[in-house]
């Protein structure tokens, strides 16, 4: 059998973390930043942990296995 190929949409967009998480962009965090607070907009630039219920198919999409 041929080897899975890597999601290339999904490894732009997700990284894997030293301890194995798998981290993402925040959502709201590229336009119609003006009425949203300096605190609120520095915490969406931070990568954010990808939902429980996403994960399994993230890794599926990064060649992560099981």
């Amino acid at each position: 059998m041929p080897k899975m190929k890597t999601h290339s949409g999904a490894k732009k967009r997700f990284k894997k973390s030293a301890t194995g998480k798998i981290r993402g962009r925040h959502a709201f965090s590229s336009h119609i930043l003006e009425k949203k607070s300096p605190k609120k907009k520095r915490n969406l630039a931070r990568p954010a942990q990808i939902a429980k219920v996403d994960v399994p198919n993230v890794r599926k999409l990064l060649g992560g296995g099981k």
